[in-house]
């Protein structure tokens, strides 16, 4: 009991330091990183970017190995691993050994069924955070990405598909598009391929996610979506037009989401013209307009309408 009322004590002492300076906050937050719990050492790195102490990355750089080994008692649910990872993408850290570590890791922990591995998060960041180091070339960066699409985890595949994006060159739009013409994965994962095509290539691009919005399913819904963040007039006509052969309700009812993000004034007279004839799709247009952050002229005619959004 004793001791747990000292690590008590050890934890709310670091969480007081988010109202201490800097200046203040340094001794205690260089002592904490050194300490084997995964609890504090998870919660100082987060202080450490609350205070942006970058002068601290190599405590963090020297703290992180400490968890890798045996992570499953030494830092279940990769605690700290997590918050040092993202400690140091904050601060813009270039060793890439750091982050590859990380993008390696798999960790089994138990649970009530087959063993669950809780490091797909970090994976996910340290692929992320990989692309900031600018002494890898775009080809050794890729490769390194490109295993991650096949990880048995979404959210890694998903964020393996952003890093790709981010790389930025031509090469990256290219396994973009190979990953999404292969399909045969998750939606979301389908999705950032879809969107990380169209904002490298842009508009431009929009034929080829059209593609994939041929039968009414999860993964047109996505490739709806990612056409519908460009923003642009020829992603309304598009949309319009697939809305219009369209025959699911569910499906139906996520293009008009779609139409409503383009944010594109033709898109909100559109919908509000749905809205205003009452027709079968009134319900689900009025919903997708209020969903989309609409301005306050587009609020004032809905109230006009008498189908004002109910937050307004």
């Amino acid at each position: 009991m004793a001791t747990k009322r000292s690590f008590d004590a050890e934890l709310a002492a670091v969480e007081e330091l988010r109202g201490a300076s800097p200046e203040a906050a340094e001794p205690a937050l260089i002592k904490a990183l050194t300490h084997r719990n995964n609890l504090l050492v998870a919660m100082a790195a987060a202080m450490t970017v609350h205070h942006q102490l970058s002068k601290l990355t190599p405590n963090l750089v020297a703290a992180f190995p400490r968890f890798l080994e045996d992570g499953t008692k030494t830092d279940p649910q990769c605690w700290a691993k997590n918050a040092i990872a993202k400690a140091l993408a904050s601060f813009e850290y270039q060793d890439p050994e750091v982050f590859l570590a990380g993008m390696r890791h798999i960790q089994l922990e138990a649970s009530w069924g087959p063993p669950v591995d809780s490091a797909g998060t970090l994976r996910g960041t340290c692929a992320l955070a990989l692309v900031q180091c600018r002494d890898l070339n775009n080809h050794r960066l890729l490769g390194y990405l490109i295993p991650l699409m096949a990880d048995k985890e979404v959210s890694v595949r998903v964020n393996a598909a952003r890093a790709i994006e981010q790389v930025g060159t031509d090469s990256a739009a290219l396994l973009l598009r190979l990953r999404g013409e292969l399909g045969s994965d998750d939606a979301e994962v389908l999705g950032s391929c879809y969107s990380g095509v169209l904002g490298l290539e842009g508009a431009s691009a929009i034929p080829w996610v059209a593609k994939f919005m041929g039968e009414e399913d999860d993964d047109a819904a996505e490739a709806a979506m990612a056409i519908a963040l460009t923003h642009t007039p020829e992603a309304v006509t598009l949309l319009q037009a697939r809305f219009g052969r369209a025959h699911d309700p569910w499906f139906r009812a996520a293009l008009l989401s779609a139409i409503a993000l383009t944010r594109q004034e033709e898109a909100t007279e559109w919908l509000i013209e749905l809205i205003a004839k009452e027709e079968h799709d009134a319900k689900d247009a009025h919903e997708a307009l209020c969903r989309s952050a609409p301005s306050n002229a587009t609020l004032e005619r809905l109230k006009t309408l008498g189908r004002p959004c109910r937050s307004n």
